[in-house]
């Protein structure tokens, strides 16, 4: 498949040290201007968000910055710059195409769809798509939406979910759109949607978030099998995926991922120094071990 192919490209890649004269595409970018780009998120918590000092903040933002600090060296650079711009669920994609942003830094799936339009680094993550709503509508498998209304966000692999589900099984869902993810969970907490559909690990969050985290539910029935999500970057430049690959891996096979990882996901976060209570699973130490951009869930134990 087209990215085992990939793969072996950039494992002569790996082989290959990158001199100054040779730098070409975002390597060469980044050393002749001094500086890198990151796309980040303003509300995908606990991933990329702004935290009450205005601060980007998050998992992935953690991550992206251990990557700059391997890019820093790679390019022997005394001082990287490090520029934020911020991305939705709709831009992320056509500002990684155009050159705006070098690496996104957030919460998204990486599929074998999104490969045709850009690349990912190895897997930091993995989750389902399932759906939030309130516990008094006793919603809980994804054939109990029939007839109602249900929102996602737009320009998310989830939606589609959504939608593919809805027409394959003839729910007559009323399939609505929001521009991210409070504002679709607000709509649950409204009334203006009976549930909303989006990945497990967010729906947790907004809940644990929300004024009453006791009136919601996460659904058992799930859209999809275990998803990756993966840090953006662009298509067909190998020289900096290789340099990229190289750090995630270093990372990924390292006790500091964990240390990372229970800072977000085990302990109090900014602002409102919320904890999620959930720990590493077992598929995803399992995709430490082996760092892999494959975006097949199979892989992954899911």
């Amino acid at each position: 498949m087209r990215y085992l192919a990939t793969a072996a490209i950039l494992a002569v890649a790996l082989a290959m040290p990158a001199r100054a004269e040779e730098l070409s595409g975002t390597l060469k970018k980044v050393k002749d201007t001094g500086a890198i780009t990151l796309g980040i998120r303003d509300s995908a918590v606990p991933f990329s968000y702004i935290d009450d000092k205005q601060k980007i903040v998050g998992y992935a933002v953690d991550i992206c910055m251990k990557i700059v600090d391997d890019i820093k060296t790679e390019l022997k650079l005394d001082k990287l710059e490090v520029n934020e711009t911020i991305v939705t669920s709709s831009t992320r994609i056509p500002l990684m195409a155009n050159g705006t942003v070098d690496l996104e830094c957030g919460s998204t799936t990486n599929n074998a769809d999104r490969q045709k339009q850009v690349w990912f680094t190895n897997t930091h993550f993995l989750t389902a798509s399932r759906f939030v709503s309130k516990k008094a509508l006793k919603l809980d498998q994804i054939d109990d939406l029939k007839g109602k209304a249900v929102v996602s966000v737009a320009g998310t692999t989830n939606i589609n979910q959504l939608t593919k589900a809805n027409l394959a099984h003839s729910l007559g869902i009323t399939v609505m759109s929001a521009k991210d993810v409070p504002e679709a969970f607000l709509m649950v907490e409204t009334d203006r949607a009976a549930a909303f559909v989006m990945d497990d690990i967010q729906l947790a969050a907004m809940i644990a978030s929300s004024k009453d985290p006791s009136l919601y539910a996460i659904s058992n029935g799930a859209f999809s099998d275990p998803e990756p999500y993966g840090i953006m970057l662009r298509k067909d430049d190998v020289p900096f995926k290789t340099v990229v690959d190289r750090a995630t891996s270093k990372l990924y096979q390292s006790p500091e991922i964990q240390k990372i990882y229970d800072k977000w996901f085990m302990e109090p976060v900014p602002p409102r120094g919320l904890n999620f209570h959930v720990p590493m699973p077992a598929s995803l130490k399992k995709s430490f071990e082996h760092p892999s951009d494959n975006p097949d869930p199979a892989s992954y134990g899911g």
